[in-house]
């Protein structure tokens, strides 16, 4: 009965998709998306991804009566990052595994839904979970980014498929994660992959025939070879050694921009590959185009100009960023600027016409350079590129800001930021042999914390911390900042009702004064948020929908667990005297007991450890704390340990997104791995059943050594 109703319902929804003019987007639509205020038609909601939007029925005066209408429920319940994109009426939107929803953006009913069928076995390939930033809509056809990496388009009054491309060699660790931009019927698509060994680049597509019409490389590949184009050859020069041995890193995986003025596309260029600098490009060199903002024609691909971010970065510190274009005054003139706040911590202001550096000013707490010089290049602090072993640095390697979209009002000329302060312990490894399709960071790593959880939650609560910040763009400082529970926090939208919205990982929607930060209204959302929020009209009622969805790079590998452990992945809306409510949360199961710690030695437990953070706490946790998307490995099922080693040696849930490690991992080392995890799953069950006072105990204890920690590294960074 249920397939049946479900078959109906999509069958209505494609006949009343099919009786209008579905996905109507073209190019002069796009250009004045800005004006219509009905609509989010665009990624960013206009080409100058501001997110500003110009309704106003939700107010200071009405935001008491602002509830929940409608929630739509994901295939999963991991991270959920896209924004939705709203086109008369429809919303169109993406969830994990790159699967593609079309509702009726009033009522929330489903009106078709596309299954890309992406590959369980990629979840290895994808660094920051198996998630999707959203679609584009053009000319009657929705566009998505399949992680596997191929570009598809669909039908958006039916969700068939139209056409689909493969635009990455597949046989490589690329993934798609980011959302396509469309321009002048040309679709833009990126992709991800640096940390294990790809050279990115950004390619653009026809719209209504798949062909690729260019690819621009954002990091030059084997000169022996030949360069594609003179900005290849250009940037080969900045290069050292056989940096294309491991791909050179540089992908586009998130931010793009376009001026339909100027006709100029910006693309946003993430870090090397490996991380390391020394490494990757010996004997130096800036290594162009790596951490950079690239402009190019959209009609060829042509290179414009670029400006580098980080040169020679080291530190992961992505210029892949949002990117704000606006008109500003600055000095004293009208300026048209393109604006970012990247990993780096410095609040970049350039000229987007010609890539000229106008300003950087940190808006987070920053080490690893002091200050920008006249010509715009970082002036970096002596010992915090880690060359003579280990280096405490500022801003992590997560960043000040991630890829979560800031937003920017106009009026008020303040740019909200998602904000992060956390510490990041680079250190240079002894050895460095690369392992071809992982991860090859070029740096030593072992993330196994001291202690038990309740340590680690302690240390983790004072060396990384969250904040919502408004940044006066003009005067280049901040205007106020909140301080939010969690490091990892949802993206902002802007409204001219002076309100800002942003979830957070403490699972609320919050609603903020523009001009102060004052709290003006709170929603529970079940699960964390990390995706921005949008703002639609219909009917003269204003709507509000976000997605709900915790994991993602953070929230996978932070180690630091929820509360209440897992929660269904939504997406939510909102309007003024909404109705709805969510199901009541189910009751946690039951914590098997663990078995016996096995007779390994300590250096088969040490080994166990470091095995487990460079292969396994990526997506289970540091210290195999599990941030709740994922099960918690030390509170496996008995069939679990039974079957460990065929499950990581041998694949057997590969089909269900656990790759498998054989060709990476020895049996001797899977089973290092497996008696860490036993005693990892003791320790845990011996402190859940500790009497409270040796609880409250061991917390004063801990948050005592916490603080000596955080003190050490805060003094550590500061004195490099």
């Amino acid at each position: 009965m249920q397939l049946l109703k479900l078959s109906a319902g999509l069958l209505l929804g494609a006949i009343t998709l099919a009786s209008f003019a579905a996905g109507n987007i073209d190019q002069q639509r796009a250009e004045s998306a800005d004006t219509d205020q009905n609509n989010w038609l665009l990624h960013g909601r206009d080409y100058a991804e501001q997110r500003h939007s110009p309704l106003t029925q939700i107010n200071a005066d009405s935001i008491d009566d602002l509830a929940l209408v409608w929630s739509f429920d994901d295939i999963t319940n991991r991270a959920l990052e896209a924004t939705p994109i709203v086109v008369d009426g429809v919303m169109y939107l993406s969830g994990t595994w790159s699967m593609v929803y079309a509702l009726d953006a009033k009522s929330g009913e489903l009106l078709w839904q596309y299954d890309p069928k992406v590959p369980k076995e990629m979840a290895i390939k994808a660094c920051c979970d198996v998630v999707n930033r959203g679609v584009a809509v053009w000319d009657g056809k929705v566009y998505i980014g399949s992680l596997d990496g191929r570009l598809i388009a669909i039908d958006a009054a039916t969700g068939e498929e139209r056409w689909q491309t493969v635009t990455v060699d597949q046989g490589k660790p690329y993934t798609i994660t980011g959302a396509p931009r469309v321009v002048k019927g040309k679709v833009l698509i990126g992709n991800g992959g640096a940390e294990y060994g790809v050279r990115g680049y950004i390619t653009a597509y026809d719209a209504d025939s798949g062909k690729q019409a260019w690819r621009f490389y954002t990091v030059p590949g084997n000169p022996e070879l030949g360069f594609e184009n003179a900005a290849m050859a250009m940037a080969a020069e900045t290069w050292n050694g056989e940096w294309w041995q491991l791909g050179g890193g540089g992908t586009a995986w998130d931010h793009m921009a376009y001026d339909a003025e100027l006709d100029l596309v910006y693309i946003g260029v993430g870090n090397g590959s490996p991380w390391n600098r020394r490494l990757r490009s010996p004997g130096g060199g800036d290594n162009l185009f790596l951490s950079s903002i690239v402009a190019v024609r959209p009609d060829s691909g042509e290179y414009v100009w670029h400006y580098q971010v980080v040169p020679a970065e080291s530190w992961d510190y992505t210029a892949t960023q949002h990117m704000v274009l606006a008109d500003i005054e600055w000095q004293g003139e009208e300026r048209k600027v393109l604006m970012q706040a990247p990993k780096s911590g410095f609040f970049m202001i350039i000229d987007r016409i010609t890539g000229e550096y106008l300003s950087a000013e940190p808006f987070a707490e920053v080490t690893w350079a002091s200050h920008y010089d006249d010509n715009g290049r970082p002036v970096e602090n002596p010992g915090q590129d880690y060359a003579e072993g280990s280096a405490a640095v500022k801003p992590s390697s997560g960043g000040a800001h991630n890829w979560q979209p800031m937003a920017y009002n106009p009026e008020h000329r303040l740019m909200y930021i998602p904000k992060m302060e956390a510490t990041f312990v680079y250190s240079n490894p002894k050895s460095f042999t690369p392992r071809p399709g992982q991860r090859n960071q070029g740096i030593d790593r072992d993330d196994a914390p001291p202690g038990d959880e309740l340590l680690h939650r302690e240390i983790s609560k004072r060396i990384a911390s969250g904040h919502l910040l408004a940044w006066d763009v003009e005067k280049q400082q901040a205007a106020w900042q909140i301080d939010l529970p969690t490091p990892w926090n949802g993206g902002v939208l802007s409204t001219a009702g002076n309100i800002v919205f942003q979830g957070n990982g403490d699972r609320r929607l919050v609603a903020y004064d523009a001009t102060t930060g004052n709290t003006l209204w709170q929603a529970e959302t079940q699960s964390p948020i990390l995706a921005a929020p949008i703002s639609y009209q219909i009917d003269g009622e204003q709507y509000i929908t976000v997605a709900a969805g915790g994991g993602g790079a953070f929230g996978l590998m932070s180690g630091v667990k929820p509360p209440q452990g897992p929660k269904k992945s939504r997406f939510l809306t909102y309007k003024l005297g909404g109705q709805h409510q969510l199901p009541p949360i189910a009751k946690a199961e039951s914590i098997p007991v663990p078995p016996p710690r096995t007779d390994a030695s300590a250096g088969q437990l040490k080994r166990g450890s470091v095995l487990f953070s460079n292969n396994c706490s990526y997506c289970h946790g540091v210290g195999a704390i599990s941030g709740g998307s994922l099960p918690d490995l030390r509170r496996m099922q008995p069939s679990t340990h039974q079957f460990f080693e065929q499950i990581v040696h041998g694949g057997a849930f590969a089909t269900m997104g656990m790759p498998r490690f054989g060709e990476q991992l020895s049996k001797e080392e899977v089973n290092d791995i497996h008696a860490y995890l036993i005693d990892k799953a003791n320790q845990d069950h011996e402190l859940r059943n500790n009497h409270p006072w040796i609880v409250a105990i061991k917390q004063w204890f801990y948050s005592l050594f916490a603080w000596a920690i955080a003190t050490f590294l805060g003094a550590s960074s500061s004195s490099a």
